[in-house]
């Protein structure tokens, strides 16, 4: 395992993270704890060091588990994320949302779940469309100075809510987001149009969940096999069909998984990411780890590229039209480094 840089920060984390949404079994699925330790030991033993939870996780047995699993590992050489925002009552309208009442609330729990004095990242969760971006960031550089949290982080949101946030920090003097939480892979390119661009500008870490789309992307949907996904999603119609068989047959020409071409697709697509890799089986999480040996040619992500290529809509297909580039760039746009 390799180690790259979060954001516009020092912190060094693994090229994979693991996400723990499956540590737990309520609701009728997911890892138990003894499944869940041994899966953390075969990261960990890979030289994984990224781990991606929530409070309300398997309703708080997520954090549960990683904080028997920490109490008996050392706690620093792990880089540990939570998120806030999900309720975790209905009886309490400060129980959910950006709010900064419900973000010391619900830090404090985690906290207490997670057995220890300090998270590495904390996430907004979800934007709710009504706490200003200011109340948040600043709300989270308190808990930064307070040394309950090294690094903010943001999932979910409107591009336009991180850039306004980041802009507000480096002009304030606050900790600015440095890891951007997206649904992001081959079969959900749409946050190429704005939320990808702006992490990039900004300098911030994409961390994509459900970069194999809910197992679409391995093939085993093709195979018959079963699994939660709602027969009526988007991850299985005639487009997802067509995208997952394009990447099984590159799978087959490098002789590797079909989930490790999906999830090396989006480290090979130019900007700052690390995937998010979930797992409940040991034997599953080990194959995702090869992932880290495997190199896609010029071809076959141009292959992938077209299978699943989305319309940016405007302005993104706009600026990509030859007439637009030329009156822009006077003729010079292949001669001219792009950023």
């Amino acid at each position: 395992m390799k180690y790259k840089l979060l954001g516009r920060s020092g912190l060094k984390v693994s090229e994979l993270c693991l996400g723990t949404m499956g540590f737990g079994t309520e609701g009728g699925w997911g890892a138990d704890a003894a499944t869940s330790f041994d899966i953390m030991d075969a990261y960990a033993n890979a030289g994984g060091n990224f781990l991606d939870t929530a409070n309300m996780y398997k309703l708080g047995t997520s954090e549960k588990i990683i904080g028997d699993y920490l109490s008996h590992h050392d706690r620093d050489y792990f880089v540990l994320a939570t998120k806030y925002t999900l309720k975790d009552n209905t009886t309490n309208p400060n129980a959910s949302g950006n709010n900064r009442k419900n973000m010391m609330r619900s830090v404090e729990q985690s906290l207490k779940r997670l057995k220890t004095d300090f998270l590495d990242i904390l996430y907004l969760h979800i934007w709710d469309d009504i706490t200003p971006i200011d109340e948040v960031l600043r709300a989270m550089d308190d808990l930064i100075r307070q040394g309950k949290i090294n690094y903010a982080a943001i999932s979910d949101t409107p591009a336009w809510v991180v850039a306004k946030g980041n802009t507000l920090a480096e002009l304030m003097g606050w900790s600015q987001f440095v890891a951007l939480q997206v649904e992001y892979s081959l079969l959900a390119r749409t946050p190429e149009r704005e939320l990808i661009p702006m992490a990039k500008h900004f300098g911030i870490t994409v961390t994509p969940w459900a970069p194999l789309a809910g197992g679409a992307l391995t093939g085993k949907y093709l195979r018959g096999e079963k699994g939660r996904i709602k027969p009526e999603s988007n991850r299985l119609n005639e487009r997802a069909e067509a995208i997952t068989k394009v990447v099984v047959a590159i799978a087959d020409e490098l002789g590797v998984s079909p989930g490790n071409v999906a999830l090396q697709w989006t480290r090979q697509q130019g900007f700052s990411c690390i995937p998010i890799v979930g797992a409940t089986k040991v034997d599953q999480f080990k194959d995702n780890l090869k992932t880290i040996d495997v190199t896609l040619s010029d071809d076959q992500l141009k292959r992938l590229d077209e299978a699943s290529v989305i319309q940016l809509g405007f302005p993104g297909d706009f600026f990509k039209e030859e007439a637009v580039r030329n009156n822009s760039f006077g003729g010079f746009y292949d001669k001219v480094e792009k950023r």
